[in-house]
């Protein structure tokens, strides 16, 4: 998973998953313009094995994420060196690649290791299948992604949310859904001819608050949440402290 290279960024002309638009509006007699995405709204599932008493959650390589630390990498302020010959020649070198894409001013030893793009996440999909219900979706989301076989009717509704909203302005509909280890018939990781690559993780029940508030670990904030409301609605039941 974490053996990224050959990267090239390139403009994105045609998407099926993002449309960029921008909209013009008056507000209060203001006129605005806002520049948005059109994409596809989305389910999450937080599963919580009854068999092990640990949630299951999704590890995966996410661009978006990685571009972002390459961003601030590059702003990074850089380590200062003695003025040989040498390094004046690195630095001409440096300041000729300003402005230039990744693919065409940047070595590959400069690009941060993949696992800066690494993201602990709920097991989720797009909604993009107009002939299935929401609860089918997420069915098959967990199937394919951790291995979970569980009837739509057993996935319990615990909200919708919209997400990015400055951004996006898409749905969310977040699902929780209790398995077993009876309910496991394969190891998951998702639709290779998709092009995932998923890895299953599974978090205990008593360290899970720990696991959401712990900021050196990349996640979701439906993660955070998600064991959040756990927290407020399931764990009396299982009588296990969730290290709030």
């Amino acid at each position: 998973m974490e053996e990224i290279n050959n990267i090239e960024v390139v403009p994105c002309t045609e998407s099926d998953y993002l449309k960029p638009f921008r909209v013009h509006y008056n507000q209060n007699g203001t006129k605005k313009s806002w520049d948005f995405m059109r994409t596809h709204d989305s389910v999450s599932v937080l599963i919580f094995n009854t068999t092990s008493h640990c949630f299951v959650l999704v590890k995966q390589f996410r661009p978006a994420v990685y571009m972002c630390e390459w961003e601030k990498a590059k702003t990074q302020p850089k380590q200062t060196t003695e003025k040989t010959e040498e390094g004046a020649a690195e630095a001409a070198s440096s300041e000729s690649k300003e402005g230039q894409s990744p693919s065409e001013g940047e070595s590959s030893s400069q690009w941060p290791p993949a696992s800066e793009g690494i993201t602990y996440e709920l097991c989720a999909g797009l909604v993009d299948k107009p002939d299935l219900s929401l609860e089918e979706i997420a069915r098959q989301e967990v199937l394919e992604e951790c291995g979970y076989d569980v009837p739509a009717s057993k996935l319990k509704r615990i909200t919708s949310y919209r997400s990015g909203v400055g951004v996006t302005g898409a749905k969310q509909t977040m699902f929780y859904a209790e398995v077993s280890d009876d309910n496991c018939v394969s190891t998951g990781g998702g639709e290779p001819c998709e092009g995932e690559l998923i890895e299953v993780v599974k978090v205990p029940l008593h360290e899970a608050m720990t696991f959401a508030y712990d900021e050196r670990i990349p996640k979701t904030m439906g993660v955070i949440f998600s064991f959040i409301w756990f927290h407020n609605n399931m764990s009396p039941k299982y009588k296990i402290s969730t290290n709030v």
